[in-house]
């Protein structure tokens, strides 16, 4: 996903943003797909990193991996196109997507400013995919936690709502729901962190054992429990949400990147687990390859031959500068019998 989602968008009101493309194919095929050979990635016009949740990142390199991540733009082929929409038309005619809770959206339009999260208009369009794959792909729970999984934070402190307006926006949701939607920033900044996800693995062989997680809030450091239930669910979502930050294509170029690093090492934790409750298909690039229809960048040609150790060494930097930024403790404790 580039953290420009649309190019021609403006919108700061959930119930206009559209899908583009390749989230309506993740949607109909339930996962992350590789449309590698179906789509011609190109710089994209006038990018500007600054204006995006990215612009306060720290260190050149980091900086210049990002930038040349995220300054990207898909341009689909016609048979590819067609074939997209039309499976996107039959599913939604078999499936249709549940509305937006129209009380939320009047929340998310009155009482919280997402452009500070994305000055091109494009986060919502983030969150309605979250939100339409979630109704679509997990059943039994909420997609109002995915819709407002960053309304408490992202992971370069940036807020859309104040803490203050908290008691008002419970009002909206039912107490496990307004639970999972606190703890989700907390959980993406315990990933990047590395040590949470190594300490469940290690435990897999006792993991019925498991009482509770305890850890801290990201918006204000208050604290935070979730039962072993609702972090299986939580993980879960976490799983869901991986499916929008992959690239259109060309993952076997980008098998560094924290982000694809991350959402292999959870997907194969629920699947040894046996706690995998969200359908999530995704094939991992196996090894390296060449991109298709895209012309390597020097510092993708660099990233490419980056240790996946170094990558997630920087990520795991960045994340902890911008939780003592803001005094958010990345303390956790597994509980358990």
């Amino acid at each position: 996903m580039n953290a420009v989602l649309s190019s021609d968008s403006t919108t700061t009101d959930a119930s206009s943003a559209t899908l583009s493309l390749q989230r309506k194919a993740a949607i109909v095929a339930g996962g992350a797909v590789d449309h590698a050979g179906q789509v011609r990635i190109a710089p994209a016009a006038d990018f500007d990193m600054g204006r995006t949740i990215f612009g306060s990142l720290e260190g050149r390199l980091p900086r210049l991996m990002m930038r040349d991540k995220l300054g990207k733009e898909a341009f689909w082929s016609d048979s590819a196109s067609a074939s997209i929409e039309a499976a996107w038309a039959a599913s939604e005619s078999e499936q249709p997507t549940p509305p937006i809770d129209p009380a939320l959206l009047h929340f998310m339009q009155t009482e919280c400013d997402f452009s500070m999260e994305h000055a091109d208009g494009s986060f919502l369009e983030h969150l309605v995919f979250c939100h339409d794959y979630a109704a679509r792909h997990f059943e039994g729970h909420s997609p109002k936690v995915a819709l407002l999984h960053s309304i408490l934070g992202t992971g370069t402190n940036t807020f859309a709502m104040d803490v203050a307006k908290l008691p008002a926006l419970r009002e909206l949701l039912t107490e496990e729901e307004a639970l999972q939607i606190e703890a989700f920033p907390t959980l993406v900044r315990l990933f990047y962190d590395q040590a949470l996800l190594p300490e469940l693995t290690a435990n897999l062989h006792r993991l019925d054992d498991l009482e509770a997680l305890h850890c801290h809030r990201v918006i204000d450091n208050a604290p935070i429990v979730l039962d072993a239930q609702s972090l299986w669910v939580q993980l879960n979502y976490q799983l869901m949400h991986f499916v929008d930050f992959m690239p259109p294509a060309n993952w076997g170029a980008r098998r560094a990147d924290p982000l694809l690093l991350q959402f292999r090492e959870l997907s194969t934790f629920l699947d040894r687990a046996e706690r995998r409750w969200a359908k999530v298909e995704v094939d991992f690039p196996a090894g390296p390859a060449l991109p298709v229809g895209e012309r390597p960048t020097l510092v993708s040609t660099i990233a490419g031959l980056l240790p996946p150790s170094l990558t997630l060494k920087l990520a795991r930097k960045s994340i902890r500068r911008y939780s003592e930024q803001i005094g958010h403790s990345l303390d956790y404790q597994l509980q358990w019998r």
